[in-house]
């Protein structure tokens, strides 16, 4: 549990973090409470360069003591508790683009993770105290043209996508060139490439395939609970595609989680509430104009939908694994709500409106009310601030730009008492 408050018994560590190593004159504070907010902000890494995972993959030991993020040097382990960085896997740092599918696993101190070798990408598991590391098997796919995103609950398998064949245009499928995002996504979807989702067994690398298709399959995250269960989504433009699968890799046919029913219908940045009942979503009726965010419960198909002001719209939404709050990453100006005034990380607390009459079948409605944590008025955007909740649900870390380097901080739930 990160340190919550400079109690005397705490004081020593607070000290040493602070002064080892020095801080320099144009570093981040690695202690400082937002005046706009009255919330306690907290410096996790050291080394400007660093950033935490993406949003919904696990970053977390099962006991909740250390969290995995990405420095220069390589995959690194945060104690959060006294905050210190050790490096777990050296030689592959954040800039070179050559590790992927970092995330650690929920039943053991694992961190399993791609890596580029030349000619092939690899699938490894590292232990997160003793850092020893064993290759699991190859991924498919030829040359970069498979990805590891995921491991299931049991760590029995990992999961990823990848294209069949060689495809011929590489620079459709790569992110090259002075296309724009937008551009470069709508050419990437129309291009109808032959893809599988697979499993790759955890202990003898044994590949399984399926799920064949021309649409384009990413955002693969498994279960936290369900060890057969993995979400999925077609990839491209958000409103050209119904985006939001799950499939058992065991064997079954792919439910379609959320299904348009207006012009320019957005839903997506979809993740698993942490007991894996729920899969919640960002949800837009239609693109830029009316904000929520979604919930399909798995076991009866019930929906739940929270609603948002503009401003509140964030590039990704998380949840605690309680369930109790929520959180968002907010977004510039210029991205897709168009907020005039949403650059911060937010708090939401779930409001559930009690229904009368017959409601079965239908979807039950909600409101978020929010609270500001973190001004991130001076941060890039281009770079996703990617929230998610400390286990303890005591703070909610994020990625960000807004001194320059990039940095992991953490902010406290609770206002600070300083």
């Amino acid at each position: 549990m990160i340190i919550s408050r400079i109690t005397t018994a705490a004081a020593p560590i607070f000290a040493l973090a602070l002064l080892s190593p020095a801080l320099r004159a144009d570093e981040p504070p690695l202690d400082w409470v937002d005046h706009d907010t009255g919330h306690r902000i907290i410096r996790l890494s050291r080394e400007g360069g660093s950033e935490s995972l993406y949003f919904h993959q696990n970053a977390y030991t099962p006991q909740g003591d250390k969290m995995v993020i990405l420095t220069p040097e390589g995959v690194s382990t945060v104690d959060l508790k006294t905050r210190q960085i050790d490096l777990v896997v050296p030689g592959i740092p954040r800039s070179s683009n050559s590790v992927g599918g970092v995330i650690v696993g929920r039943k053991t101190r694992t961190v399993y993770y791609s890596r580029w070798n030349g000619s092939n990408s690899m699938a490894y598991a590292a232990d997160l105290d003793s850092r020893a590391t064993r290759e699991i098997g190859k991924l498919p796919g030829a040359g970069r043209f498979g990805s590891l995103s995921t491991v299931n609950a049991d760590e029995t398998w990992l999961a990823g996508s990848f294209v069949e064949g060689q495809p011929t245009n590489t620079n459709g499928i790569m992110r090259q060139g002075n296309r724009s995002k937008g551009e470069w996504m709508e050419e990437r979807v129309k291009m109808r490439l032959p893809m599988r989702l697979f499993t790759l067994n955890t202990q003898n690398g044994e590949l399984h395939t399926f799920n064949p298709s021309t649409d384009w399959l990413g955002h693969i995250q498994a279960s936290p609970t369900d060890p057969d269960l993995l979400m999925f989504c077609h990839e491209g433009p958000w409103h050209w595609v119904n985006r939001i699968w799950a499939v058992h890799p065991s064997g079954g046919d792919a439910l379609l989680i959320h299904h348009r029913t207006m012009a320019m219908e957005i839903a997506g940045h979809e993740f698993f509430a942490g007991d894996g009942k729920t899969i919640w979503y960002d949800l837009q009726t239609p693109r830029g104009e009316d904000f929520w965010v979604g919930g399909y419960e798995i076991a009866t198909g019930q929906r739940t939908w929270y609603h948002l002001e503009r401003d509140q719209w964030s590039v990704h939404f998380n949840v605690s694994r309680d369930g109790s709050l929520f959180a968002g990453d907010g977004g510039a100006e210029g991205m897709v709500a168009h907020a005039p005034d949403g650059k911060w990380i937010y708090l939401f607390r779930p409001d559930l409106k009690s229904v009368s009459g017959e409601s079965e079948g239908l979807i039950r409605p909600g409101v978020f009310h929010a609270e500001r944590l973190v001004n991130m008025s001076k941060h890039d955007y281009t770079l996703e601030p990617n929230v998610n909740f400390t286990p303890d649900g005591k703070w909610i870390v994020f990625r960000s730009n807004m001194f320059g380097p990039t940095h992991v901080f953490a902010v406290e739930v609770a206002k600070s008492e300083k």
